[in-house]
Formats: structure tokens, sequence, C-alpha cells
């Protein structure tokens, strides 16, 4: 089977707890539990608020088939996370839960997309079940 390794940002731990007209109430672990149903893959899950532990697990990347990522607020400061992905030559997907699009200003810079296959937003907790299905079509799977 493909791992693939899923990585979320800063303050996904308080999924649950957060604005939930943007984030919904699933928690992350409720999150996980929702994706290891999909059992298409053997996962890997990593939930940081440091930038450096994100960028330290991104370059672990080479150990795996795929990668989905929400980098959460990162999305819109993180260099570091850019280049570090920028680095991988797999399936990159980013996710996030909300329409950051249609938020505020400071939202609509992303370091993040151009270096990502894929970009799922405004999906909530089912972001990442698409992220699957990309990865899925990507590899053949359906």
């Amino acid at each position: 089977m493909k791992k693939i390794l899923v990585i979320n940002g800063p303050n996904l731990n308080m999924l649950g707890r957060r604005n939930k007209d943007h984030y919904g109430t699933k928690t992350l672990n409720d999150i996980i539990e929702m994706m290891k149903q999909e059992d298409y893959f053997i996962y890997d899950f990593f939930q940081s608020n440091h930038e450096g532990d994100i960028v330290s697990k991104i370059q672990e990347g080479f150990n795996y088939d795929g990668l989905i990522i929400n980098p959460a607020a990162y999305t819109h400061t993180s260099i570091a996370i850019h280049d570090a992905l920028e680095l991988l030559d797999i399936p990159k997907i980013e996710v996030h839960l909300s329409d950051v699009n249609n938020r505020e200003e400071f939202r609509k810079i992303n370091y993040i997309s151009s270096v990502c296959d894929h970009t799922i937003t405004n999906l909530r907790e089912d972001g990442y079940i698409e992220a699957i299905k990309y990865l899925k079509k990507f590899f053949n799977m359906i």
C-alpha cells in the first residue's frame, strides 16, 4: 500500500472549539478517524503549532508516496514551508477547511499553493476526503 503523510498546522488541534462557522464542529481526531475509514492508503498523521517542526516533517516526505497538508495560518506567512514542499517530488494536496479566499484580506496571500498539485478549500472536514479521492485518481486506483 502507498504511504501518505498528513500534516496539520497551527491551531488545528483546537478544532471543535474554534470558530464553528468557518471550521465546523469536528475535532482533528474526528477528521483523522474519518480518513482512516478511507483505507486505500497507510497514513501517518502529524500536527504541530511550530513552523520548524512542520518543515522537518515535510522533509521526511521523501519516505512517502503522497502528502496532504493543511498548513493553516502558515499558508499566509511561511516561505520556509513553501521551500520544504518544493523539495518533494510526490503529489502534494493542500487542504483548507474554510473558504480562505473569501475571508480576511491577509488570507488571500498563499505561499503554499504554487508548490502543491491541488488545493481544496471550503469543504470543512470533507476536504480531507476529497484529497484522498484526488490521490486515488492520481495513483490510478479509480
